[in-house]
């Protein structure tokens, strides 16, 4: 690239066209929530019709809101960057992906659907006890409190990028537009913007990487400029834990992140609880990986194909943007030249991405707070409107809570590290309870609640403490080779020496915990939730099964309780057999 085409890159702001477009899909999202909320007004259940859709939704719209659930901002930004910094090991993601779905179906969404519930932390009640239940539910809002800043500040930080309007301005207009159309319209609000904003998710996704395939020569000039400098690489089967990223930490250390956000998370059962039969919800369960996998691997390839444009003239180095999330927009910024539009499309995807995530969690934090921690304390049941107004006041003040936290979120490093680590805090934690309770009949109450507090605390603080060692620069990943030899003169004065930084990272060794791997958090979490929940349940008493409880259990584990159930049955009625016999020969001596 030469000076005129940064010159030029700079300058471009959002046209009249770019603002029509993303206006429009706000636009849009405000209307089905206002559409929504007219439609279900004299719903009679309106608890049920504000979480779950009066369950009788279709697999298209539940389908779509599953997949943005899952695809954030952070990934449409945060999967360009991670490819051109750090190569393509984190593509195989997509192998543990494809096998979520099916683990999902078989394992955890028949027990949901078999009690019939609308909070998956209801179960913790029915398993365990209300306080589990209660821990279950504070460890998820814990979660999705960490989660949304992240997912506000991203798409405010391309806005930023692209129009250069204030980051944190935007970022109230983003809340405020989700929070409007979430709190009027409840879950089918949500549902139908998530269909609406996955297609101009997917549609921003697609136009830049065919866009920017043409632009740099083709796909073949794409491979040979990533391969030439090392990014391309999926099987590093270095089995080192402290390795940032290898084939075993992607596929095997996400495959349980991902199952932990899936199969137990509310956001994510509350959409398949929607539906109105198991059976319709496990092929939901099935597109949606199809989907992900496609939305996942188009974000990747922009990375490369970023990398491809910029190979001889590193904006990062040349310091014409401040962090690698910032490649994305910065490069959309470059290639509009002839293209009105694609900005207001580009910035359009990525807030809807952002918008679908954000909807998702207010309103499944929403249901939480009441369903788990007001309504079994209240003595008299509330009235339908009475109700309504609670979950809505809940979404509002959820969601400015979020906005005041959005300010943390720039002083961490890497979106996907970063959204990964803070994941991990709760994923393994929930999932370990919820996995204990399914798999494990002899664990009890006491077990459950310990077992999580110390697999929380435990991985909060290896989070935590790697954050603090990164913002620190104590410690820094190895990252692939840039260039600026084809830049301007004036350019690469700007660049600035990485040896530095290499050698400081080389001297400086913190605890080990801290320089592990983030995406083995949620299996540390996990593993330690079971294994110190089964020694307490073991020392305080095994919990003991009642008539019924098989429902409680995972359909894997029920066929081994029935069968333990007849063995049981029947020497109880060989004993009651002996016993009548022995009492007869009683009668007879006698006699």
């Amino acid at each position: 690239m030469d000076e005129s085409d940064h010159a030029s890159t700079s300058q471009r702001s959002f046209g009249v066209i770019d603002c029509a477009v993303f206006a429009g899909m706000l636009a849009v999202s405000a209307i089905i929530g206002v559409y929504q909320a007219y439609k279900s007004r004299k719903n009679e259940d309106a608890v049920r019709e504000y979480l779950v859709g009066g369950q009788n939704m279709s697999i298209f719209p539940i389908t779509m809101s599953l997949i943005a659930s899952y695809i954030s901002g952070i990934t449409i930004l945060g999967l360009p960057a991670e490819m051109y910094v750090y190569g393509t090991q984190f593509w195989s993601v997509v192998i543990a992906d494809s096998f979520v779905s099916l683990t999902m179906a078989i394992v955890y969404l028949p027990v949901f659907y078999d009690l019939g519930i609308t909070s998956s932390y209801e179960y913790l009640d029915l398993r365990f006890n209300g306080a589990v239940r209660l821990m279950g539910s504070a460890i998820f809002l814990v979660k999705m409190l960490l989660y949304i800043p992240l997912v506000i500040y991203v798409p405010a930080l391309a806005f930023n990028q692209v129009t250069g309007i204030n980051l944190h301005a935007i970022a109230i207009l983003v809340c405020a537009v989700c929070i409007f159309y979430t709190t009027l319209g409840g879950l089918k609000a949500v549902v139908w913007t998530d269909a609406i904003q996955t297609i101009v998710m997917f549609g921003g996704v697609m136009v830049i990487a065919v866009i920017g395939t043409n632009r740099v020569g083709g796909f073949e000039q794409v491979w040979k400029r990533n391969r030439e400098t090392d990014r391309i690489e999926f099987f590093d089967m270095d089995i080192d834990p402290t390795t940032r990223h290898t084939f075993w930490t992607v596929v095997i250390g996400n495959y349980l992140n991902w199952l932990a956000s899936c199969s137990v998370n509310q956001a994510m059962v509350q959409r398949c609880l929607a539906m109105s039969s198991l059976k319709k919800a496990n092929i939901t369960i099935a597109l949606m990986g199809i989907g992900i996998i496609t939305i996942v691997s188009l974000s990747c390839y922009t990375g490369i194909v970023i990398f491809a444009a910029f190979h001889d003239c590193d904006p990062i180095t040349t310091k014409q943007i401040r962090k690698p999330d910032q490649l994305l927009p910065f490069y959309v910024m470059g290639i509009t030249e002839s293209i009105p539009g694609l900005p207001g499309l580009f910035v359009a995807g990525v807030f809807s991405a952002a918008l679908s995530t954000m909807s998702t969690g207010l309103n499944s934090m929403s249901g939480v707070i009441y369903e788990d921690m007001i309504k079994p304390w209240l003595r008299v049941p509330l009235s339908e409107t009475a109700t309504s107004r609670i979950m809505k006041a809940t979404v509002v003040l959820t969601g400015t809570i979020c906005v005041t936290l959005v300010f943390l979120v720039e002083k961490l490093s890497g979106l996907i590290q970063a959204a990964k680590s803070l994941s991990g805090i709760t994923a393994g934690p929930l999932l370990g309870i919820f996995t204990m309770g399914m798999f494990f009949p002899i664990a009890n109450s006491a077990g459950a609640l310990v077992g999580g507090l110390v697999s929380l605390n435990l991985v909060a603080w290896i989070s935590f403490g790697t954050q603090a060692a990164i913002s620190s620069g104590k410690i820094n990943f190895p990252v692939k080779p840039v260039s600026v030899d084809g830049c301007s003169e004036s350019l690469r004065n700007q660049a600035t020496n990485l040896t530095v930084i290499v050698e400081t990272a080389i001297k400086e060794q913190p605890f080990f915990l801290y320089r592990m791997s983030y995406l083995w958090y949620t299996w540390i979490g996990f593993l330690t939730a079971i294994f110190v929940g089964l020694i307490v349940s073991w020392i305080t008493g095994p919990n003991k099964r009642g008539p019924g409880d098989e429902k409680l259990y995972t359909p894997v584990v029920r066929g081994f309780l029935r069968h333990s159930t007849t063995i049981a049955n029947r020497e109880q009625e060989r004993q009651e057999t002996v016993t009548e016999l022995e009492k007869m020969d009683a009668s007879v001596t006698n006699v």
